[in-house]
């Protein structure tokens, strides 16, 4: 594939992108096939996964793909002063030869978390101390101390029947709590210690204390269930009762056998779990509640703050209203002070942005139409803004005394970069190593004095280096290379900005232009996902770069677009989808393909096909079960088919509760009820165990399809989760895909 630089023009310059696109193809690259996509290692490298900075600022760990195959995972470190990278620990290192074994919850807590690699799949430095790192593996708990003659693992507990989830290091390091059996337990780390249980013993299993329930960890991402009081002698622990949540059965359908698996899954409408928040004694196990109004459903955030006083972040049912409340203890219980409170007419975004600083606490907030950082003051909750930008502040990374370090996003939300501030007020500096159309991320030491920043772009793979703020030093840390193969594939997008249905509103769109256009007009195929939370036009490292790279070969233009409703722009253009799915996405995808041929000379209007996963399924499907869509085929993988079936705070979020004058927000956007509209091919695709967009949801289009007399082809993944992840699935997924569109893309209509 060749590279397209000289095609990376804005919008007004049409004229050079025609002479641009009718200039000859030079010289091919190899072919680049399905196999090499999906092989190992991969053709971006073993990219390093959780790269953390350690407390103290010395040393820089990540999970790093095996050698031997990329779906293992080990735990790396390198010195931050510079050094080769070593080792720690391997699953092989520690199981013996035995096989890693996994509980059903524990399958789901890493489904929440996107992780489908087997061994070593979460750590944390353990406590404030850079000698120690933590993490569970196989059932039980292991700890990797660095020592000067080299990394010493040490298992912690001797009964991998009962896994311990969620294990968390107090500040002193000196011991450790996590969850077995739905219960608390705390371990000290002296030599010889036993683990205590902090909670009774569970009578029901639909009580626990300190996991994140379902809603937390799909839709408001909080993992955790409890946190350690600054001076180690109490947790912030969270009490879980899901005894009103609906029980889903999924039949985990497997080649050789089906397993019966119940969920507890809040339906939108229904019950969700009862949450409450307690402070629990290290020492004696004593619980305290704290209390909280009636409304508040979900417990977003929650913490300690430095003086020992725990705080929570909650919403109300409707996401309308997020309350910061901070409990100071008094003589018959904790008294709730409301810091701050966030509203809006259609929903309040969650976030992370809570910092201590000498001048108030750091947070962020919408409320100007675009967010934005500002100091609260803990007493009166009066606000000072930080920062004005023209674009929105993505989140606060760190803070010290006299500056805190942020992300924000530039060039219409299409990149990312990292600005330095004082906390006095003044101008956002960048932080060293700034430029145009790339997108970097940061994560910093606990005195704010060094940045783990991850720098990437298009066709560029994520690259780790450690920034010293005050001294400008500079570390490359080192990392598997790309395969070399890589650079002849990158395909530089030609940037568009397309129109809205509204007329008037640009939408981001990068166009991939099939290689070899001899022929003159060429197929398309869109890649979009039209939901909220999330963008995918973007100068950051796709990881689609080599699909599209692969259908460019084949003949294929592609489009990426981000319709209204998408992330990384101001609030007007965030809230495109209150009380909407299924509208103005596809009206703006319907919009932007028929402006697509005007644009960009050789596009068969007649040939242009469609492609999404998760809620970019939900949009094929829709756009296809539509009298007037351009589209000529669609593959929907893993799409919701009928809101009412899919989770509260998610899809109440947006639509609202499934009742009154609501309801016909989810009879719009329900798909099986439009059956009859489809006229052109459909593929759908889902794994059998998808435990977020269950199984039922593919189900019941099908079978509405099938009483509507229309034909459609499906692909099921036995015993996949919503991620169908695997090498050999996704490359039978890929081929399923390829041979899809060229039955009906290729050939003329």
């Amino acid at each position: 594939m060749k590279i397209i630089s000289t095609l990376l023009v804005a919008l007004s310059a049409t004229s050079a992108m025609t002479a641009a696109l009718a200039q000859p193809a030079p010289t091919s690259p190899p072919a680049l096939s399905l196999e090499r996509l999906t092989a190992d290692p991969p053709l971006a490298g073993r990219l390093p996964r959780q790269a953390e900075v350690s407390p103290g600022g010395q040393w820089v760990s990540y999970l790093r793909p095996s050698q031997a195959d990329s779906e293992v995972l080990e735990l790396w470190a390198q010195p931050a002063a510079g050094g080769a990278p070593r080792k720690l620990v391997a699953a092989a290192d520690l199981l013996g030869g035995a096989a890693q074994r996994l509980t059903e919850a524990e399958k789901m807590a890493l489904e929440r978390l996107r992780i489908s690699q087997r061994g070593i799949t979460r750590y944390q430095w353990c406590g404030q101390d850079d000698r120690a790192l933590l993490f569970p593996l196989s059932g039980d708990l292991f700890l990797v101390r660095l020592t000067d003659s080299g990394p010493q693992a040490q298992r912690l507990t001797q009964s991998p029947d009962a896994a311990k989830q969620d294990p968390r290091c107090s500040a002193d390091a000196r011991q450790l709590a996590y969850v077995q059996g739905g219960r608390l337990h705390v371990l000290s780390l002296q030599p010889g210690a036993q683990p205590r249980a902090l909670v009774p013993a569970r009578a029901e299993t639909h009580i626990s204390w300190g996991l994140a329930e379902f809603i937390a960890a799909e839709e408001l991402g909080r993992h955790r269930g409890f946190w350690w009081s600054p001076n180690g002698t109490q947790l912030l622990a969270l009490r879980v009762d899901e005894s009103r949540v609906g029980l889903k059965t999924r039949a985990q359908i497997f080649a050789d056998r089906t397993e019966m698996t119940q969920q507890r899954y809040p339906a939108a409408g229904e019950a969700n779990a009862k949450v409450t928040a307690h402070v629990v004694q290290a020492a004696t196990g004593a619980t305290q509640a704290l209390p909280l109004p009636a409304d508040a459903e979900y417990i977003a955030r929650a913490g300690w703050f430095a003086d020992g006083t725990p705080w929570l972040q909650w919403f109300n049912r409707a996401q309308t209203r997020l309350t910061l409340t901070e409990f100071k203890r008094g003589p018959r219980g904790y008294l709730p002070h409301d810091i701050t409170v966030e509203t809006d007419a259609a929903w309040v975004e969650v976030h992370d942005d809570l910092l201590e600083t000498p001048r108030g606490l750091l947070w962020s907030s919408e409320v100007s139409g675009r967010r934005q950082l500002l100091l609260l003051d803990r007493a009166t909750g009066a606000r000072t803004p930080l920062t004005q930008l023209n674009e929105p502040v993505g989140h606060a990374v760190c803070a010290s005394d006299e500056r805190v370090v942020f992300t924000a996003f530039n060039d219409r939300g299409r990149g990312q970069d990292l600005f330095s501030l004082p906390l006095a007020g003044g101008q956002p500096q960048p932080v060293a190593g700034s430029g145009g159309r790339q997108w970097r991320e940061a994560k910093g030491d606990r005195a704010c004095a060094r940045l783990l920043v991850t720098r990437s772009a298009w066709g560029r793979p994520p690259q780790l280096e450690l920034r010293g703020l005050a001294d400008g030093s500079l570390t490359a840390l080192a990392g598997d290379a790309p395969d070399p193969a890589l650079r002849q594939y990158t395909n530089m997008p030609l940037l568009l900005e397309l129109t809205s249905a509204d007329g008037q509103t640009p939408l981001s769109a990068f166009f991939f232009p099939a290689q070899d256009r001899r022929e003159g007009k060429h197929p398309v195929i869109v890649m979009a996902y039209g939901g909220p939370g999330a963008a995918t036009v973007n100068w950051g490292w796709g990881r689609d770069m080599a699909l599209i790279a692969y259908w460019q070969q084949r003949g294929f233009g592609v489009l990426t677009l981000d319709t209204r409703g998408m992330q990384h722009r101001d609030r007007e253009f965030t809230r495109g989808h209150y009380r909407s799915f299924g509208r103005n996405e596809v009206a703006d995808l319907f919009a932007a393909v028929r402006e697509l041929p005007s644009r960009v000379p050789g596009v068969d209007a007649a040939r242009i096909g469609f492609f999404g996963w998760s809620y970019g399924g939900f949009l094929g499907a829709r756009a296809m079960l539509d009298a007037d869509t351009p589209f000529a085929a669609a593959v929907a993988v893993a799409p919701v088919t009928d809101w009412t079936l899919y989770d509260t705070a998610y899809t109440e979020r947006y639509l609202g509760l499934p009742e009154g004058g609501k309801a016909a927000a989810y009879a719009d956007a329900h798909l099986p009820s439009r059956a009859a509209l489809l006229s052109k091919p459909l593929l759908l695709v889902h794994g059998t165990a998808d435990d977020n967009v269950l199984f039922d949801h593919t189900l019941r289009l099908v079978e509405a399809l099938q009483n509507a007399g229309k034909p459609f082809d499906l692909q099921i993944y036995p015993g996949k989760a919503h991620g169908i992840a695997g090498r050999a699935a996704r490359l039978h997924l890929y081929r399923t895909m390829d041979a899809f569109f060229e039955r009906h893309l290729k050939a003329a209509p």
